[in-house]
């Protein structure tokens, strides 16, 4: 299984930027696929997740009613749109697939990330 993030980029707070995670070399139908992020000197932490079906997408607190995850079957793409952001919104951000869940071990493949700036 491979996943290639991308739209990663340099933003002025209070813009705009949406993420996208093409899957491939496997079958996704059964996965859910999630997004998480990693600061500078922190832990990485769950961003987002949604059901392959599209249903139960999930939110941490930290961006909810920001961002959207959202999914394209026929392309397998997963994709992160992320309003209004913040300083504290900066990071290295990581797609992956598994189980649906909130921990990064329910996840058993990973791409290689994608660097998010948010500028004051």
């Amino acid at each position: 299984v491979q996943l290639q993030a991308s739209g990663g980029g340099l933003v002025q707070a209070g813009g705009s930027l949406r993420l996208s995670c093409a899957a491939s070399g496997g079958t996704f139908s059964i996965y859910a696929m999630g997004w998480f992020r990693q600061a500078p000197g922190k832990e990485r932490e769950f961003v987002a997740v949604i059901r392959w079906s599209g249903l139960n997408p999930y939110y941490a607190d930290s961006v909810k009613g920001r961002f959207t995850i959202s999914r394209d079957n026929a392309k397998n793409t997963v994709y992160l749109q992320m309003n209004s952001l913040k300083p504290e919104d900066t990071a290295v951000y990581y797609c992956a697939v598994g189980q649906y869940g909130m921990s990064s071990a329910d996840y058993a493949y990973w791409g290689q990330g994608t660097l998010v700036t948010v500028s004051s």
